[in-house]
């Protein structure tokens, strides 16, 4: 599974899954850009790894019409999230949500793919969610957004075919990130129940597995993913939600 001599750009790579995807990736001897909007932390992740940082907004999309990659491999990983009813939810935070997770990814896919396609090789995963295959009450823009990576992620595989180049999702339940922690707080809120009993009344209640997932477990399939091993996978979404999507 080397990936000796292969260029890989994880957005929000600095911290929580894309931190662990870009220490996987560095691990199997890939170089690694580490891309995100926190600067220092892409910048110390990257001096560890051997690898480069790029300090980037994902949401300032007009920014990412013109650009061009060079890497071989596109880890989509950057995200956000909102809890709200539907009839709560601001327009904006809406669009924001749209625009960093569904916008980004596609101008990032399309900015890498002639690269790709000049090597005959190229991997794009998509960290997408069991969300991209399930819903879940008060994330109406959450689970639109990876609704809609899932469908890019397949019309990408599709395209990509003839030229080498695999796309995949990487769709989890709930994982130890500073992401999900930070949902706690509005999901006691809108659930009207105590912080200590989000994850057992609701975050883990469509789970088998009674646990959340770890970021290395998601690593682990995202380096597979880029490897050789996997290159008659593609337009494929990995579960890895404990159980969840088996109901």
């Amino acid at each position: 599974m080397s990936l000796a001599g292969r260029k890989a750009l994880v957005t929000g790579g600095a911290a929580g899954i894309g931190a662990a995807a870009s220490r996987a990736l560095a691990e199997r001897g890939a170089h690694v850009v580490v891309a995100d909007l926190d600067r220092d932390g892409a910048e110390k992740l990257a001096a560890d790894l051997g690898g480069s940082a790029w300090a980037v907004d994902l949401l300032d999309t007009p920014a990412l019409e013109d650009l061009r990659l060079d890497c071989d491999i596109l880890v989509n990983n950057a995200g956000i999230q909102k809890v709200a009813p539907l009839h709560e939810f601001e327009p904006e935070a809406f669009r924001r949500i749209q625009r960093l997770m569904v916008e980004a990814p596609f101008l990032l896919i399309r900015a890498a793919l002639p690269h790709m396609y000049g090597r005959g090789w190229g991997r794009v995963i998509n960290l997408s969610s069991v969300h991209g295959i399930r819903a879940s009450a008060f994330k109406g823009a959450y689970v639109a957004a990876k609704h809609a990576l899932e469908g890019l992620s397949k019309v990408t595989a599709l395209e990509g075919a003839e030229h080498g180049v695999t796309s995949n999702c990487v769709s989890p339940g709930y994982v130890r990130t500073a992401l999900v922690e930070r949902q706690i707080s509005d999901q006691a809120a809108t659930h009207s129940i105590p912080e200590a009993e989000v994850l057992e009344k609701v975050m883990l209640t469509e789970m088998a597995v009674k646990r959340l997932v770890e970021p290395e477990e998601v690593a682990s399939l995202v380096a597979w993913l880029a490897s050789d091993d996997a290159g008659m996978v593609t337009g494929a979404s990995y579960t890895m939600d404990g159980g969840w999507s088996a109901r």
